[in-house]
């Protein structure tokens, strides 16, 4: 036998025994599983704990009764805000937020009992934007190879319905506003799942077809060309699934008084020009994230869904700073778009966010104790679900003790479609705020000046709102 040949065998036999030593130094023995079968039943009150939880709702089972009636639903200050918005069985939670933020300045502007822009008119270019801007990630990264990090994670997610703040402002800025009934809602908007899915297939298809192109000899403009084709059949997928969106359109409207306006003839763009005219980059996004150094500015890489858009920028700050800017936005009567882990602690029935509505620990015996950085760094938190921040409660002392969310799962869900939220819950689940520049202290202001710390897009603070 050739020397080689001996050296690869014992390279491997030696390999092997690595392997094997490293899997019986963890493996279970029959004397382990006894010690671990007798420290449950040697306790009498496991077997009633057992036939409770095996036959109910956890979750149920955990309530804090006492936390009943606790928290009321009264607030020192709130926005001026009317109507409760329904995002169904979709993930534009967060477009729903965002345009429930300016909502109010219009029904103010207008003297409007109810008004309601059209979600389904700037998710259909969401979508459109998105899949333009994957298969331009797929066209420059084509020299890298199907299992890089990089190329694996976009071709993982290649589209969502998802978003922030920083989606919702480009998608306005670009294709401006409608009104609910100039682009209704349909089946597929109200319902994204089945969509969803065969746009990612298409666009897995088209993003393996982009990487090709990419390194061949055709011309820039046939490349241009064949991608022009691609996003003909992603649009018949949407127009299809969504409508086609409105080039113009007629608004007339009814106020409180019962008076009728004119009709009038609108673009989108005219329509947010007139009726909301703010430059949405004035707006600063907050995060708090005690994974990562406050004070600092960050940026997380492909998070937009323009290709000339920016990615998402936000400034790392402690709470107590947040919650300044925060308040003095609502004294001001002005929305902000929040996002938080609203999952957590949430008893929708009430429609309480608090730290002590559910007690896990009491219920099963065992200590759920990881603190805000260690549920981040382990993905065990982040931020799920955006809604409108408009109200705060603040006690005579100046202290405060609980905020309010406008959210978009209908009036029929929590307290009249809102949700009250504790102090204690803000600090431990809140992830973003967005709050108007003019609130805003100058020193902290001065941090967008920095040079932002990029971050790869599967950073736990990707995670878009749903």
């Amino acid at each position: 036998m050739k020397k080689t040949t001996l050296l690869a065998i014992s390279i491997i036999a030696i390999c092997s025994l690595n392997i094997n030593a490293q899997d019986l130094s963890g493996k279970l023995s029959d004397k382990d599983i006894s010690n671990i079968r007798a420290s449950f039943e040697d306790i009498p009150t496991n077997v009633a704990l057992l036939n409770a939880v095996s036959n109910n709702d956890i979750k149920k089972l955990a309530e804090s009764h006492e936390s009943d009636g606790a928290i009321n639903h009264f607030f020192s200050n709130k926005v001026k805000v009317s109507g409760i918005t329904n995002q169904k069985s979709s993930g534009r939670c967060w477009l729903y937020t965002g345009l429930n933020t300016i909502r109010p300045l219009v029904q103010e502007k207008y003297n409007l009992n109810n008004f309601e822009f059209s979600q389904t008119y700037n998710f259909f270019w969401d979508q459109f934007e998105k899949a333009n801007l994957f298969l331009e990630i797929a066209r420059s990264t084509a020299n890298k190879p199907l299992n890089d990090r990089e190329v694996e994670w976009l071709f993982k997610n290649p589209i969502g319905d998802g978003g922030q703040w920083t989606t919702f402002a480009d998608n306005i800025m670009k294709y401006g506003l409608v009104p609910a009934e100039a682009m209704p809602d349909t089946y597929q908007s109200e319902k994204t799942a089945m969509m969803s899915k065969l746009l990612r297939r298409k666009l897995r298809e088209d993003g393996l077809k982009m990487r090709t192109l990419a390194t061949s000899r055709m011309s820039e403009e046939a490349k241009q060309m064949a991608k022009m084709d691609m996003l003909k059949e992603i649009y018949r997928i949407l127009v299809l699934s969504l409508g086609e969106p409105p080039t113009e359109f007629v608004w007339q409207h009814e106020n409180k008084d019962g008076k009728i306006s004119e009709a009038v003839t609108y673009t989108p763009k005219q329509f947010y020009n007139e009726l909301i005219g703010i430059d949405l980059q004035e707006y600063v996004m907050f995060m708090n994230d005690p994974a990562k150094e406050y004070n600092k500015l960050y940026e997380i890489q492909y998070d937009r869904n323009l290709v000339e858009g920016g990615n998402w920028k936000y400034i790392n700050l402690p709470n107590d700073k947040i919650k300044e800017f925060a308040k003095q936005s609502i004294l001001e009567n002005e929305a902000m778009y929040f996002s938080c882990d609203v999952g957590k602690q949430l008893n929708s029935e009430r429609g309480v966010l608090d730290l002590n509505n559910y007690n896990y620990n009491y219920l099963m015996g065992v200590d759920f104790s990881m603190d805000k950085k260690q549920r981040i760094v382990t993905f065990e938190s982040g931020s799920t679900h955006g809604m409108a921040l408009v109200g705060v409660n603040i006690l005579p002392d100046g202290t405060i003790d609980k905020w309010l969310l406008e959210n978009s799962w209908g009036a029929d869900k929590g307290h009249k479609g809102y949700l009250t939220m504790t102090d204690r819950w803000f600090d431990e689940y809140m992830f973003r705020v967005i709050i108007h520049s003019k609130y805003i202290d100058k020193d902290i202001l001065k941090i967008l000046d920095q040079k932002p710390i990029l971050l790869p897009p599967w950073d736990p603070m990707f995670k878009s709102e749903e």
